[in-house]
């Protein structure tokens, strides 16, 4: 039940994000992700807190109540109403494909293809230090507080490397190349948890929070973007729930996992390592996928139907007035447009904020 609630509040958010935002949806991404480190950095001490006081009944129902509030937030995302039809658009309205709730055409994609792919290895390795760190600390022989406080340190971290990436990412030079970005992000956030896996003592998780703390937001921060930037605007919302579908089957298969190696070895080392060549590798397979499998494609008009559709969109917009521009949802409703590659940027006409 839990799950099903979250799901029905966190993919809404990404695809209005992408409704709403355009020319700086890298850095709306990037605060909009910022949101979740803030509750992770005082998560580990109100938990205890909440523990101590009610129990953990009361703490849920306290937790419970704070997360009704995020219907608040819901209210606050209406549908951008398109203007009254022009001539055009009437036109283009007879012709209009009945839209799917689920499209798999997307996996026609190649970019998507790949990305799926990278994201469902990345999320087998990109959880596991967050589960595990604190219970790390606990071995070492640290107090439950002490140890806590490393998931604070973690999300203090991230609540700043969010935006900030997100910023970077804006660039004009940055943007087009965002994959890229994405992938130094993996590789980032990979070679951490390389590094992690030989800490010691608690200044050494320490440094490791640190240092993980700025890869988690900057792959938190573009993960999102980068697919938008793939899929364009009319598939996202199915492109979205099926790479969510993909990473949900590979997270059910990661921490296990990770678990059952730490119960066969009794080291955290190896469970670390393994973390950071799950996410590595994730990095490699989309960065040279997108190098040789995405930038080789063509850049012609895929079908027949798509230049036909092209070319009547040209004559129907010879003919409108410049005071009767047809509005770009409904364009990109009723008129398919040419899709966007990977890397490469189309700037979306539909209104930003």
């Amino acid at each position: 039940v839990t799950g099903l609630g979250l799901a029905l509040n966190f993919q809404p958010s990404l695809i209005m994000l992408n409704r709403y935002f355009d020319k700086r949806r890298p850095l709306a991404n990037g605060l909009s992700a910022a949101g979740s480190p803030v509750f992770l950095c005082a998560l580990s001490p109100l938990g205890q807190i909440l523990q101590h006081a009610y129990g953990w009944r009361g703490g849920f129902l306290i937790l419970g109540g704070m997360l009704l509030n995020c219907c608040v937030c819901g209210a606050l995302m209406r549908p951008l109403e398109p203007p009254k039809k022009s001539e055009a658009t009437k036109e283009a309205a007879e012709k209009k494909v009945k839209k799917k709730l689920l499209d798999f055409s997307v996996f026609k994609d190649g970019g998507f293809v790949i990305y799926t792919l990278a994201a469902s290895i990345m999320v087998l390795g990109l959880f596991v230090p967050p589960v595990f760190v604190v219970s790390y600390a606990k071995d070492l022989g640290y107090p439950d507080t002490k140890a806590a406080f490393l998931l604070t340190i973690l999300g203090f971290i991230d609540i700043f490397a969010r935006p900030v990436c997100g910023m970077v990412a804006g660039l004009k030079w940055v943007r087009p190349r965002c994959v890229y970005l994405f992938s130094f992000a993996m590789i980032f956030n990979g070679f951490t948890d390389l590094m992690g896996s030989m800490s010691v003592d608690y200044g050494g998780l320490v440094v490791f929070c640190i240092f993980f703390g700025i890869s988690y937001g900057m792959v938190g921060a573009l993960q999102f973007e980068v697919l938008m930037a793939i899929v364009g605007t009319q598939k996202f919302s199915s492109a979205i729930g099926l790479v969510l579908l993909a990473e949900a089957m590979a997270v059910l298969i990661g921490p296990p996992s990770a678990g059952k190696l730490l119960d066969a070895t009794g080291r955290y080392m190896f469970v670390f390592i393994t973390a950071g060549i799950e996410v590595t590798t994730s990095a490699l397979v989309l960065a040279l996928g997108n190098f040789f499998c995405i930038k080789k494609k063509s850049e012609e008009p895929h079908t027949k139907e798509e230049a036909a559709e092209r070319e009547e969109l040209n004559k129907s917009e010879d003919k409108t007035p410049e005071d009767a521009k047809v509005d770009s949802i409904e364009v990109e409703q009723f008129l398919k447009d040419e899709p966007e590659k990977n890397g490469e940027v189309v700037t979306n006409p539909e209104t930003c904020v």
